[in-house]
Order: C-alpha cells, then sequence, then structure tokens
C-alpha cells in the first residue's frame, strides 16, 4: 500500500489533479501527431529543410489549409516543430521538423517510433461503452472491435525488425541453426505478422506458418509480407490456437506476446507443444513476481493496458483463465506444467518490455 499519511488531503488533490491534467494534456496531444501521421503532414515536413508556411503545407498534403494552420501552431506550441518567427503573419510563418524527429514521427522501425500509441487512444474511446458493460457484467470485449492491429503491430514492429534475428535469436542456438538449415517454425498469435516478416528476411532457406484467431490481422500481415517480398515463404492461416485439431511438425514454435491475451492459456500452450520437436518460446511482458506501488513506466503502462484491453479481450470466452496483461513468471510456468511441459527457463534477454521463457518437455 502506498502511504499517503505524510501528506495533507489539500496536497494530496493538488498533485493528483496536476498529474491528471498533465496525463489528458498528453493524450490529447499524442492525438494531434496521430492526425499529423494520417494526413502525412510530417512527411511533407521532412521533404523541406527550409520549412514550409501553411498554405505549402496544406497544397503539398492535399488538407485544408486553415486546418493545417491550426495544426501548425498547435505543433509549435508543443515544441514539436520549430516556427522562424512568431510575430509574423500566421500565413508566413515558416515551420520546420527539428532534426532527430524522423526517428520518432517517420521511422516505423526505429525504436523511437511511438507514433502507434495514437491507435491505443482512439480504440479505448471506441470501446469504451462496451468496457463499462463488461466491468458491469463480468463479460469481455472482443479483440476485433478495438482495431488495434496496426497499432499493436507498428508498436512491436522495431523490436521484431532490430532485435529479433540479431540479438534473441543467439539465445536459441538450435532453433536459429534449424532455421539457418531451411527449417520450419510456427508463430502462434501472429497479429500483423512481423516477427514472422524478421524471421523470414534473417533466414532466407526456412519457412514459417503463422496462426492468428482474427481475419483482420491476417489480412495485413499477408500485405505486410507481399510488400516485404518474403510472402512465398510465410503461410499465414486464419486459425484458432487453442484448437486441438491444429497439426503440425515444427522446429520450434513462437509466442510473441500472446499467452495472457488468451481465455486458455493452456490450450493454447498444449498446441504447441503438439507442433514442435523442440522449444517452445513464450515473448510476454517484463514483470516481476510481485505487485509493485508505486511502478515505473513499462509497468505502469501493462497495468493499464490489462484493465482497457487485455483482460477484457481475454473473457469473452467462458471459462477464462482472465490472465490480464500482467503474467507473472510464476503463472506462466504454472499455465507450462499444466500443459504438460517439464522444464521452463528464462532466456538470456536484457528487455525494458519483454521477459522470455524457453518451454521444453
Amino acid at each position: 500500500m502506498t502511504a499517503t499519511a505524510h501528506r495533507t488531503p489539500e496536497t494530496v488533490a493538488e498533485e493528483l489533479a496536476g498529474r491528471l491534467f498533465e496525463a489528458g494534456l498528453g493524450a490529447m496531444e499524442l492525438l494531434t501527431v496521430g492526425l499529423g501521421d494520417r494526413l502525412g503532414l510530417y512527411r511533407a515536413l521532412a521533404a523541406e529543410d527550409a520549412g514550409v508556411t501553411p498554405t505549402e503545407l496544406a497544397a503539398a498534403t492535399g488538407a485544408d489549409a486553415r486546418y493545417v494552420r491550426e495544426w501548425c501552431e498547435q505543433q509549435a506550441a508543443a515544441e514539436f516543430l520549430d516556427v522562424d518567427d512568431t510575430t509574423a503573419d500566421a500565413q508566413d510563418r515558416r515551420y520546420t521538423l527539428p532534426a532527430g524527429s524522423e526517428a520518432v514521427l517517420l521511422d516505423p522501425d526505429s525504436p523511437a517510433y511511438v507514433v502507434p500509441l495514437t491507435g491505443f487512444l482512439e480504440s479505448g474511446g471506441r470501446v469504451m461503452a462496451a468496457l463499462e458493460r463488461a466491468y458491469r457484467t463480468g463479460g469481455g470485449v472482443p479483440y476485433a472491435d478495438y482495431g488495434v492491429q496496426h497499432a499493436q503491430g507498428g508498436f512491436n514492429r522495431p523490436a521484431f525488425t532490430g532485435r529479433l534475428v540479431a540479438e534473441w535469436m543467439p539465445t536459441l542456438p538450435d532453433l536459429d541453426a534449424a532455421l539457418r538449415a531451411g527449417g520450419a517454425v510456427a508463430e502462434m498469435g501472429c497479429g500483423v505478422g512481423w516477427a514472422a516478416i524478421a524471421l523470414a528476411r534473417g533466414y532466407p532457406d526456412a519457412t514459417i506458418d503463422a496462426f492468428d484467431a482474427d481475419p483482420a490481422s491476417i489480412d495485413a500481415a499477408r500485405a505486410n509480407a507481399a510488400e516485404a517480398g518474403v510472402a512465398d515463404r510465410i503461410s499465414f492461416v486464419v486459425a484458432d490456437v487453442t484448437d486441438p485439431a491444429l497439426t503440425g511438425d515444427y522446429a520450434g514454435v513462437f509466442a510473441f506476446e500472446t499467452i495472457h491475451d488468451l481465455a486458455d492459456p493452456v490450450a493454447a500452450l498444449q498446441t504447441a507443444r503438439r507442433l514442435t520437436r523442440g522449444p517452445v518460446v513464450v515473448m510476454d511482458e517484463n514483470v516481476g513476481d510481485d505487485v509493485v506501488a508505486p511502478a515505473g513506466p513499462f509497468e505502469r503502462l501493462f497495468h493499464a493496458a490489462s484493465v482497457l484491453h487485455c483482460l477484457p479481450v481475454g473473457r469473452c470466452a467462458e471459462p477464462s483463465a482472465a490472465t490480464g496483461t500482467v503474467m507473472r513468471p510464476a503463472t506462466l510456468r504454472r499455465y507450462a506444467g499444466d500443459a504438460g511441459f517439464t522444464r521452463v527457463t528464462d532466456l538470456p534477454i536484457e528487455d525494458a518490455m519483454f521477459r522470455f521463457y524457453r518451454l521444453e518437455g
């Protein structure tokens, strides 16, 4: 329990009000970033080293000049854009994207890319009424109703693109060797496909079968793989990973950030165990054994995601394990044991957000 006895009620009120105001302001500013991304405003700004006026930016993007002027002024006020002369006429001010911002706003493979966060904010508004009903009735909210396929995929894409093959796979020498030799692996809960695409790029002779129950995610994954030029080596399939009829013979199975979302994680792990003669690799949130209060930013993110998304999604089917985003290591080990695995090993991968487990037996 967090101690507040040393603070007066007035101090608590003042600090909490200030904190929530800043959080609300941040959320609103993040949505303006999402709008700029949707309209192509940042990309057009990046193409103009000398800066552009709102009228020029509107012409370059096919947007309305008055709206673009309002957006530019807000972005400068938030220090997302530089403005040359605040005293000039509104139409004559020139706006510039600060050097270094491209990694945050324009490069989907950059570890600094945070634009996908805007999609999570949008989805919160989309499902708030359904969330209220779920919390009152004990029901769930279907994953498809959130519309976060691209936001979720975009948020994890930099890690998959930049680290999966280069840093994570060397901790799995048997799977690394199997893939280099042209073996086949499966991925459960593949989303829009960035992990499978990274594996196909990193192992040109390997084949990957990737499963997800969400048809929209599979459609997006196929399109992403085609654009990446690896569609011939990845099979994206709409499938329930808890289905006992799902069969295969793979060198290994991956489950990246998916086990905690499932109503029946034990059945999914039983499927994974049945599909492979090798290890099952689970990547999930990096949390400890106990609740931390106050927690750091990543753990706060996990808790908020659980309240708003993962727990309601996991409760759409009954009976449900009702795991939620904050899946403790002991919980994963219990699920693995119930699924028939005899050994669970923590992989030696240092990551602030994710924890990695190797399941065998």
